[in-house]
């Protein structure tokens, strides 16, 4: 049956749940989006409106988590906008003015239904150049060169003059001639002051203990805040915007006229240390930031509540408090986002006061964090460029990766490893460019909570710091980039366009984290994506699924196989565990029967045996400068894995998935024997289905996509619920999955034996008639080859 958007999109507040980590339970506090991250499609809107106030910004941080299992219509279009605009469509060049966009390149012209930015479909060779950084006519504004560069950096010895954090003084200095210059710049600058304005009007953040043990949401609204007022005061030496943030300081630190925390001794929450990081690189950057105008009473305050509530905390913990769990202990490594942002925020508040610190905490936390991040958190990337966690953790991890290493080099003039550490570091941005479908993420496992403070303006950094152009431009067109950090991470030299000479497809091969991306095009958002992973279950700070062979698919602009997303994080034992017999696998969401994969015997894959093997091919194609590809017939992408060790003995299974036709359909096949336990295929959608035995149509948003059994013969299409099939085992006492609305399972059921499942996944393209498909032959998975099918 179809359904509205209301019975998809959960209101947010009903979801917000934190749960505290312990050593033995290294799980993410915060939020849950129901699993549906991504907001309702709406009208297309400019990407160079504001972000958005508060009161929508969860619908914001949704967006950008990604998450989403198809096409949701709004009842309510202003609650999924992020916020106020014309609604024109039009790029920077039109709503922002500078008088050189033609030169600059402003390519997206709009955003889609999902908030990704829509491109012209028209050429312009003269912009659309291989990406790169040219301090030349097309870009006749550049940050000046930096003087600071000490010949032997050291942590305690920082830049004379301030601000040192993120955005030097000179970079501010350049800044108001560079916005006027830049259209980019200059539609970040008018979006962060919007918000600023919009902060004004309500009252400082109020501390809420979320779920009874986290204020994580707390802790990131504030630094978002503290953010957008420093940056606006600095920018137009506004009283009112330093008031602001005194206001919010004052509040966060239990000396404003409302009691903030229940608990003056413990006032950051350091039992979920995420809390106290992001907190402590709020008061960070208003201490650096606006140094100059606050009092002496004033800064000696500042600087007192990151000492006490911050760096004292930080400093227990990496000697060993048991809240320190993500410091990594006996060998273990903690290479996830808890480390990233907890290292982070002890950084940057050590950085800020480093030099007006007579009690030596900063030095004593600079010397213990950086040397632990290179331990950890530079691992957060796979040898792959996966991000280790999930892909929405990729967005928390690299945030305080970023930050802390910007901050680190602004003030101090050196990275301390914290980029070449890690040598395949620099691989991460190009995993966010793949992970992402024409709809959303290829979202699998957690998503995580809100993420406020959190963008993918990290892409930005990278690209300078690793000679990247392609990162910056692909971001530069994002909802989420207009932050502070953009305004100093951006290189007004950056030219051409980010997807010209990008492949179409991808193999990220470390198995710790196997998975392919395909797609038909890079700047077609109603092209078509396929991505499948199947890779190892274990070392994800537990917060993975058992996925072997899962896979989404988008077509159409509708994303037509997709994920759930996080379970409840307060669920008994929820990060607990990743065994085999590990209470996490008994929840829906993480369970085998919960992913697009093969179910045997009714039973979840065994999350400790699995080691799949993976392989790929492609035809290689790229996408060249015209935003317009036109495809080849051959131009194909397959990837296979063996995942019968997911299985256990006596059941063999393999998969494979690809593009067929010049990418205009799917094949999936499946070749499975088993003893004695039944097989079932599942798929899980938001599409309407209708059943006719050995063929399924699928509606969503007004499409149609066709799934068809090409074998075995005797093979049909059934449909669930997205409920456990079994209560055996129980969930523990008082626990509940939650509901999954919207959603349905599409099923094939086969006995035990051996078979070869293929389905064929037609869209149905505008244009296209029925004779322009084409029926694969049944090759063996083992025989696949860009030229078998």
């Amino acid at each position: 049956m179809s359904y509205s958007g209301d019975s998809l999109q959960r209101p947010l507040s009903d979801s917000h749940y934190t749960r505290a980590p312990n050593p033995a339970n290294p799980g993410e506090g915060g939020p849950y989006n129901n699993g549906y991250a991504a907001p309702p499609p709406r009208k297309r809107i400019s990407p160079w409106i504001k972000f958005g106030i508060p009161v929508a910004i969860l619908v914001i941080v949704a967006a950008v988590v990604g998450g989403v299992l198809g096409t949701r219509h709004s009842k309510n279009s202003s609650a999924s906008s992020t916020g106020s605009g014309d609604g024109s469509g039009s790029g920077p060049s039109a709503g922002d003015g500078g008088g050189n966009s033609n030169v600059q390149g402003v390519f997206a012209t709009s955003t889609d239904a999902y908030f990704l930015p829509v491109y012209p479909t028209k050429a312009n060779n003269a912009l659309y150049v291989a990406p790169t950084f040219t301090p030349s006519a097309s870009a006749s504004a550049a940050w000046p060169a930096d003087t600071f560069s000490p010949a032997t950096p050291e942590m305690t010895s920082v830049r004379p003059d301030r601000p040192r954090l993120l955005a030097p003084a000179y970079k501010w200095a350049a800044l108001p001639d560079l916005i006027q210059k830049d259209v980019y710049l200059k539609s970040f600058h008018n979006r962060i002051l919007n918000n600023a304005t919009q902060y004004l009007q309500l009252p400082p953040v109020k501390y809420v203990l979320d779920g009874g043990s986290g204020i994580l949401d707390i802790s990131r609204e504030v630094k978002q805040r503290i953010k957008a007022y420093s940056y606006a005061y600095r920018m137009t030496k506004d009283q009112k915007w330093l008031d602001g943030a005194w206001a919010e300081l004052q509040n966060a630190a239990n000396k404003g006229p409302n009691t903030f925390s229940p608990d003056p001794s413990d006032a950051w929450n350091k039992g979920h240390f995420l809390d106290v990081a992001e907190m402590t690189a709020a008061f960070a950057i208003a201490y650096d930031w606006l140094h100059d105008a606050w009092t002496d009473d004033q800064r000696s305050s500042i600087m007192q509540s990151i000492i006490d509530n911050g760096l004292q905390v930080g400093l227990a913990a990496y000697n060993g408090a048991s809240y320190g769990w993500w410091t990594g202990r006996n060998g273990e490594v903690i290479s996830g986002n808890w480390n990233c942002v907890s290292n982070g925020g002890m950084v940057l508040g050590a950085l800020a006061i480093i030099d007006d610190d007579q009690s030596g905490v900063a030095a004593q936390v600079l010397a213990k964090a950086v040397p632990n991040a290179q331990a950890n958190c530079a691992k957060g990337p796979s040898s792959d460029g996966s991000w280790t966690e999930t892909p929405n953790y990729w967005y928390f991890g690299t945030t305080g990766h970023a930050e802390m290493t910007s901050a680190l080099m602004s003030a101090t003039g050196s990275d301390y490893g914290l980029l070449t550490t890690n040598p395949n570091f620099n691989l991460t941005g190009l995993y966010h460019m793949y992970v992402y479908g024409m709809t959303s993420l290829f979202d699998y496992a957690d998503h995580g909570p809100n993420k406020y403070s959190s963008t993918a303006n990290s892409m930005m950094f990278y690209a300078t710091a690793y000679n990247t152009p392609m990162y910056m431009l692909h971001q530069r067109d994002r909802f989420d980039a207009a932050d502070p950090t953009s305004m100093f991470w951006y290189d007004p030299t950056v030219a051409g366009a980010w997807w010209n000479g990008l492949p179409l497809d991808h193999f990220f091969n470390d198995p710790e984290t196997y998975w392919a991306s395909m797609r038909s095009s890079w700047t077609d958002n109603k092209g078509l994506y396929i991505a499948m992973k199947s890779s190892k279950l274990t070392g994800h700070q537990t917060h993975g699924d058992l996925d072997c062979g899962d896979f989404v698919l988008d077509a159409m602009g509708q994303r037509w196989a997709g994920e759930l997303g996080s379970g409840d994080y307060l669920s008994t034992d929820y990060f607990t565990s990743e065994a085999d017999d590990a209470t996490r696998w008994l929840y829906y969401r993480k369970r085998t029967e919960g992913q697009n994969t093969i179910l045997v015997g009714a039973q979840n894959q065994l999350a400790e045996e699995a080691a799949p093997t993976f392989q790929f091919g492609s035809s290689n194609t790229a996408q060249g400068s015209d935003p317009v590809l036109q495809l080849s017939s051959d131009s194909t992408a397959f990837a296979t894995t063996d995942m019968s060790t997911a299985y256990g003995s006596g059941s063999s299974v393999k998969r494979g998935i690809r593009m067929l036709n010049g990418r205009k359909q799917v094949l999936l096949q499946d070749e499975i024997s088993t003893t004695d336990a039944a097989v079932m295929w599942r798929m899980h959608t938001n599409a309407t289905i209708s059943l006719n035995g050995a063929t399924a149509t699928l509606s969503l948003g007004g499409k149609t996509l066709q799934a068809q059994i090409l074998s075995p013969s005797s093979a049909s299409f059934e449909q669930m619920d997205p409920v456990r099939l079994s209560s055996d085992p129980p969930l523990p006492s008082g626990q509940s999955d939650q509901e999954n609305k919207g959603v349905h399972v599409l099923v094939i059921n086969l006995p035990a034996g051996t078979n070869t499942i293929q389905v064929l996944f037609n869209p149905q393209w505008d244009g296209m008639s029925s004779s322009d498909f084409v029926t694969p032959n049944n090759v063996a998975l083992d025989n696949w080859s860009l030229t078998s099918h």
